[in-house]
């Protein structure tokens, strides 16, 4: 029998196996896991370096929480923006591997940007990450993905084991990054970000013999895509392309929303205001075209929606009506990188003396020592197996793993030695990717047992344990300014609430998505999903910029306040929407 030859690539990658899973997810798991150290590096030091004082032992540039918000909301709004075109360039002209170290190199570049001290070359780089992010974000998953067509049973724990490396990566990187940028200065800190997203590119890239074909476009395929993916859906009686309506509100609501994209940092720093001209006593010109925006997209969406047969429409609305309620998630949630960065700089008493900072630096030296053994022992295991494919990759592998050894020793020395330490402000950022290691296996076997509740119900309890987390803090800060600290415990367990919420929803939205669209309609309802987090994530700058002015004006507590009532308010409307939710489903579960 002839073997299939789309089968023989993946077969061939898969022969050398680690830890029972072919090695190439190992592959996989590192050059992800340096990224996100590298992205999550990065980004836990921006809103600080942006705010800090520009005289100091460690100057930044002095600005407000809401220009810095402004700034970070644009490129967060953006990360989430080029992976759509990042995915359609990979699927059609250069292939998901191709795709990956072409995004891998040019974030290289955007991190070594940002390491020297110079405002050009600080957007310079901040542009690259976004674009490099474009092509490395969507193409990652696909090539594991692929690796895993003829392993279906084994798919769910690479998945597990993939996302673990997300994590991996996120909690050194900010831990570590983080250290160096608040003792050694800040561009230290994105210069050490951008040497392990180096590494990771060159490993990647070397590691091809390994993973033979997979990720490579076979141009050879393309025009010839399987019919069924094409094909029409019960009740359909013809296909439903774009008509020059919905191509013409596309390419405005587009332009007006690039346009406010960058107009609101412009703006909000003085430099230019292009909306100006509609600025109204009680609302800014750019609020209202971004207003009318949303309702043109709407138009649109509702308008493309109608066109398509009941039970596929239904489905789609189900679809929408989820990625309403996940902008109410990730505009509480992605406080964590503005608000609640600059309140555990400003407002937290992290300062330790005597026995509570040696359990500080006991715990501390166990949560970096024991998954460094743990991850480099899965290297090892890796080496021996793949030395003789890839000796090289795994040359740069062991690199990466002495210089990071290196830096969690040299930061521990530093933190033993010292009589009176404050507890850095990026070190409570790496929770939320603690509690995920720590409590993802357990909150994930709730989806496999009786007590698994409808995709609603997900939402409605992931956004209730946001607002819980969001209460807690708002209790610890009443009272809290004119030299009122607020102890570490409530933001401690504000990270905690945020993470089991987190694992309520985030996995959840993107397999419901894939479960209730039709296949020929996957990309443009993808492309939607991840338009709702950007525009999530631009709101929760835009809110979180505000703290300031509301801590002046009223008081943090009322700041967190505000933020248990958005997701809990959000959290009952979807869980009262569960019958409507559940009927538009048509029996997907």
């Amino acid at each position: 029998m002839r073997e299939n030859s789309s089968a023989s690539p993946v077969r061939e990658a898969n022969e050398h196996r680690v830890l029972g899973h072919p090695a190439g997810l190992f592959i996989v798991f590192f050059t992800e896991m340096w990224e996100r150290f590298s992205f999550y590096g990065m980004r836990v030091l921006l809103i600080q370096f942006l705010t800090a004082s520009v005289i100091g032992a460690n100057p930044g540039w002095g600005w407000t929480a809401e220009q810095a918000g402004a700034l970070y909301g644009t490129y967060a709004m953006l990360l989430y923006i080029t992976p759509i075109f990042g995915g359609v360039i990979a699927d059609k002209y250069i292939g998901s591997r191709a795709a990956v170290i072409i995004g891998a190199a040019i974030m290289t570049l955007g991190h070594a940007s940002m390491a020297f001290d110079s405002s050009l070359m600080f957007f310079i780089g901040l542009g690259c990450l976004v674009v490099g992010t474009g092509f490395f974000k969507p193409n990652m998953p696909a090539i594991l993905g692929e690796m895993y067509k003829l392993l279906p049973e084994k798919k769910d724990s690479a998945y597990t084991i993939f996302y673990m490396g997300v994590n991996a990566g996120a909690f050194f990187g900010m831990m570590l990054c983080g250290y160096l940028a608040e003792t050694q200065g800040w561009h230290w800190g994105f210069g050490l970000a951008g040497v392990f997203m180096l590494l990771g590119t060159i490993q990647f890239w070397l590691a091809g013999p390994l993973l033979g074909t997979l990720g490579i476009l076979d141009k050879s395929k393309q025009g010839t895509a399987d019919s069924a993916g094409a094909s029409l859906e019960p009740g359909e009686t013809k296909h439903n392309p774009f008509t020059t309506l919905d191509v013409v509100l596309m390419i405005v609501v587009g332009i007006v929303g690039l346009v406010y994209a960058f107009n609101d940092p412009l703006s909000k720093n003085n430099v230019l205001d292009v909306f100006a001209f509609l600025d109204t006593p009680s609302l800014r010109g750019q609020n209202i075209m971004v207003i009318g925006a949303l309702i043109l997209f709407l138009v649109l969406i509702v308008n493309r929606i109608r066109r398509y047969a009941k039970v596929v429409r239904d489905r789609m609305y189900g679809v929408i009506l989820l990625a309403v309620f996940l902008i109410f998630f990730f505009m509480s949630f992605e406080q964590g990188a503005t608000s609640l960065v600059l309140v555990a700089r400003d407002y937290i008493d992290r300062e330790l003396t005597g026995g509570s900072l040696i359990a500080f630096n006991v715990v501390n030296t166990l949560l970096t020592v024991v998954p460094l053994i743990i991850i480099s022992w899965v290297l090892i295991k890796l080496a021996i197996a793949t030395w003789t494919k890839i000796a090289l990759s795994n040359i740069i592998l062991f690199l990466c793993f002495v210089l990071i050894w290196a830096a969690g020793i040299w930061m521990l020395y530093n933190e033993f030695t010292a009589e009176i330490s404050a507890i850095k402000v990026s070190w409570f950022s790496t929770l939320n990717s603690f509690f995920i290691i720590a409590l993802a296996s357990s909150v994930s076997k709730i989806w496999e047992s009786k007590y698994n509740p409808p995709a609603a119900m997900k939402y409605g309890y992931g956004l209730i344990l946001v607002a819980i987390g969001y209460l807690i803090i708002a209790c610890g800060s009443i009272g809290a300014g004119s030299g009122v600290k607020v102890s570490m415990i409530f933001l401690v367990l504000t990270y905690l609430f945020h993470t089991l919420g987190e694992l309520f929803i985030s996995p959840v939205g993107l397999s419901y998505v894939s479960k209730l669209v039709p296949a020929r309609m996957l990309a443009f309802m993808f492309g939607m999903w991840y338009l709702a987090i950007a525009i999530a994530q631009k709101l929760a700058a835009i809110l979180g910029g505000q703290v300031e002015t509301i801590q002046e004006n009223y008081s943090l507590s009322h700041f967190f306040f505000l933020f248990t009532a958005i997701p809990a308010i959000g959290g009952v409307l979807v869980m009262a929407l569960n019958p409507l939710i559940k009927k538009l489903m048509h029996g997907i579960k």
